[in-house]
């Protein structure tokens, strides 16, 4: 077992133009024991590379998320990012999450996916009556998420505009100022707090009205802020990383001709495709939301001492050959399925199976009405963001 090391290397290492992993994480998985790293702000952390390490991690109880309050948490940004319902450890993470946990189970999410593939449908008219080439993001990966959470959430789908100037500055990493990120969350917040009053005083069959009622029964199970921030949290994870997902998974797809003709070939095959894209594509640019030990504990023989802070990278561990054979390879008749694409433990994402089922349903409904899509010019990539993907990517067909 080793303890403390020496060196302390800059991170992420990830570009933010493109989604190819840094090989600098093969390095480490292949190292013994695990490497410190720091990031622009707060302090060093060790880093977690391998699927077992990584998943000891997100799992075990004696790393906490709301430890991370009371230290100098590694960041990429100089000011701290309202964690909400992520910055929580059980029992308050318990309590926020059961009240949203009913709206996204697998049986009740998949009744949606008629209308999900309506919707999915629709788009693809639009942009065969537009006429190529067209932006995919614009047009396709980012309505149908938008749609999807704001008729679940009980928002309107017309403040997209609005509301995806306010995610994209709750997701930045660098580009704006403090103050600037503090008025965005601001303006959000207000914004969301208006809709709260407005169902309040008509309730309608959404999971904001059933927030509400929730509260309304029993006011200590959540405060007026929880749920604004509940329904904040809903509204910009239940779109933001599924719109990001679908121009990246699209890109790799085009990038591997032969895996395409695949899905184009066999479209019933989508489930499958998309195991493979989540384990395959490494959404973050590094790793983020730091866990701190509240003991000492051994992870990949290094001793984490009690206070220590521990990143894990997700996009490493799906790529780490133990588990998954050839790992660097695109292949759908994988036996091992059993990514961390999202997440474990806890913090495990709540809304997998919508996410899984809108992925499945954009992904079909392409290869099944576009069989010759291709890219017409070079993705515009986000930069200075938590999640890497296309700003705009112009599509053919």
């Amino acid at each position: 077992m080793t303890t403390a090391d020496e060196r302390v290397e800059t991170y992420p290492f990830n570009k933010p133009e493109g989604l190819e992993l840094s090989p600098r994480y093969r390095e480490a998985r292949e190292a013994p024991g695990m490497i410190k790293v720091r990031l622009p702000f707060g302090e060093p952390a060790w880093l977690a590379t391998r699927y077992e390490d990584v998943r000891l991690v997100l799992g075990d109880r004696r790393f906490s998320r709301a430890a991370a309050a009371a230290h100098d948490e590694p960041r990429s940004q100089p000011y701290r990012r309202p964690g909400g319902i992520l910055a929580m450890d059980p029992p308050d993470h318990t309590r926020l999450r059961v009240l949203v946990a009913s709206a996204f189970t697998v049986r009740r999410v998949e009744k949606l996916r008629p209308w999900v593939r309506e919707i999915a449908g629709r788009l693809v008219d639009d942009m065969v009556a537009a006429g190529g080439p067209v932006d995919l993001v614009d047009a396709f990966a980012l309505p149908l998420p938008v749609q999807v959470i704001c008729e679940l959430l009980g928002v309107p789908a017309e403040d997209r505009d609005r509301f995806r100037v306010w995610s994209d500055a709750l997701l930045s990493t660098s580009s704006l100022t403090e103050q600037e990120f503090g008025q965005n969350h601001a303006e959000l917040r207000a914004y969301m707090g208006e809709l709260v009053e407005q169902r309040r005083a008509e309730p309608r069959d959404d999971l904001m009205s059933a927030l509400i009622a929730a509260r309304a029964d029993n006011v200590d199970r959540l405060t007026e802020l929880e749920l604004v921030d509940l329904c904040v949290g809903v509204l910009v994870a239940g779109h933001e990383t599924t719109a990001t997902q679908i121009p990246n998974f699209v890109h790799v797809l085009l990038s591997h001709p032969e895996r395409f003709a695949e899905l184009v070939a066999e479209p019933a095959r989508a489930p499958e495709v998309v195991e493979e894209l989540l384990r395959f594509v490494p959404l973050g640019a590094g790793a983020a939301f730091s866990r701190y030990a509240t003991e000492d504990v051994e992870v990949g023989g290094v001793l984490v001492r009690a206070g220590e802070p521990v990143l894990v990278s997700v996009g490493s561990a799906n790529h780490d050959g133990d588990r998954f054979p050839d790992p660097d390879e695109l292949k759908f008749d994988r036996t091992e399925t059993s990514h961390l694409g999202f997440g474990h433990g806890v913090h495990h994402c709540l809304g997998a199976p919508l996410a899984r089922l809108e992925l499945q349903e954009a992904l079909l409904v392409l290869a099944v009405r576009l069989p010759g899509l291709r890219e017409a010019a070079e993705p515009e990539w986000k930069t200075q963001m938590l999640v890497r993907g296309p700003r705009r990517m112009m599509v053919d067909w």
